[in-house]
């Protein structure tokens, strides 16, 4: 009769040995703590999984089994797959979510195989991973000049709203993830031969870039600035504050033009309404934190940057996947911009 051992207490060793950097990437760097925060995600689906389809989640060593049991072993996991991905989807996830679901169970499988010499017998080859491409949202430069330069609209805006419409400015300008903005110091702000620059150093990459600071950049950060080399620039702000703020700021900017969203399950296009509604959204009201570092990466390719420069900024490495959905964006809005001179120099 065929071993089994269960596969949660094993996943938990895989969590634990991540976070005390037993575990690491394969080029011994320590696993981030984001990463080890969607690991637990999936603990806790498989431990919901099993509760309620009753699901006995084990794993046997495919070297101890004969032709008839590793048969029925692949059987066994192709069950699992079509039953814990359906039951995340009547959860309400979509493509994306199931997909990163799956694509770290496949990553704790090969963790058995090369960290503890437990042959899984390659069976999380049978796991697909879907995938969705969301669509990006990211304002146009003729929006983003409009909040850099407007002085009545600002005016227009309470004290918080000025406060949040400047750190977003900011981060669309530098193209700084939410929570690295937030983490800023006087440190990594440069004076070289009179110019400032805000240093940062790539989460991917490890190396450092200089961003070179516009002048309305740097009247932001004199205006956010401390005194103490150590407390942050910008005041914390919880990133739902942030993002209900931003979407009153894009209303009162009177981007409420009708947007389409949609996402993917099991490949099929689902219209997202407004809240749960049957409203449709809004520009203003799909504008969060996410649109910073979008709009920073696309407006430097609209406006001519070449490629391999807005990587090194954005801190994305050669051939990253991600990178080319923003160039296939800036083309889409490049031909959009062509199309219209070639409109008016085709009427008679």
């Amino acid at each position: 009769m065929k071993k089994t051992t269960p596969i949660l207490p094993l996943f938990e060793s895989f969590i634990k040995e991540s976070e005390s950097g037993q575990r690491r990437k394969k080029n011994g760097e320590k696993i981030k703590a984001s990463t080890i925060s969607t690991y637990k995600y999936v603990h806790n689906n498989l431990r919901l999984f099993c509760a309620t389809n009753n699901f006995n989640l084990r794993i046997c060593d495919a070297r101890k089994l004969n032709a008839r049991e590793f048969k029925s072993e692949k059987n066994y996991w192709k069950k699992f797959y079509v039953q814990f991905t359906n039951f995340l989807y009547k959860k309400g996830c979509h493509d994306n979510y199931v997909g990163h679901n799956i694509k770290h169970l496949r990553t704790f499988f090969n963790y058995l195989t090369n960290d503890k010499d437990f042959s899984t017998g390659d069976f999380q080859k049978l796991f697909y991973v879907r995938k969705e491409q969301i669509p990006i949202l990211v304002l146009n430069p003729e929006q983003l000049k409009f909040l850099i330069h407007d002085k009545n609209f600002h005016q227009r805006l309470n004290h918080n709203q000025k406060r949040i419409k400047e750190i977003f400015v900011f981060g669309c300008t530098t193209g700084l993830r939410f929570s690295d903005l937030f983490k800023l110091t006087n440190k990594e702000f440069e004076i070289l031969d009179g110019i400032h620059y805000v240093k940062i150093k790539s989460q991917k990459t490890k190396s450092y870039s200089y961003i070179r600071l516009p002048d309305y950049a740097v009247d932001i950060y004199k205006q956010h600035r401390k005194r103490s080399m150590k407390r942050p620039v910008f005041e914390t702000i919880s990133l739902l504050n942030f993002n209900k703020n931003l979407k009153k700021i894009g209303e009162l900017a009177g981007w409420t033009n009708t947007v389409f969203k949609a996402r993917e399950l099991l490949g099929k296009e689902i219209i997202q309404y407004k809240n749960g509604t049957k409203q449709e959204n809004r520009f203003c009201d799909l504008m969060s934190s996410h649109m910073m570092r979008r709009t920073a990466i696309t407006t430097m390719l609209i406006l001519g940057m070449p490629e391999h420069l807005v990587r090194n900024v954005s801190g994305h490495t050669d051939g990253s996947a991600s990178f080319y959905r923003y160039v296939h964006y800036a083309q889409s809005y490049i031909d959009q911009e062509i199309m219209k001179v070639h409109d008016i120099l085709q009427q008679n």
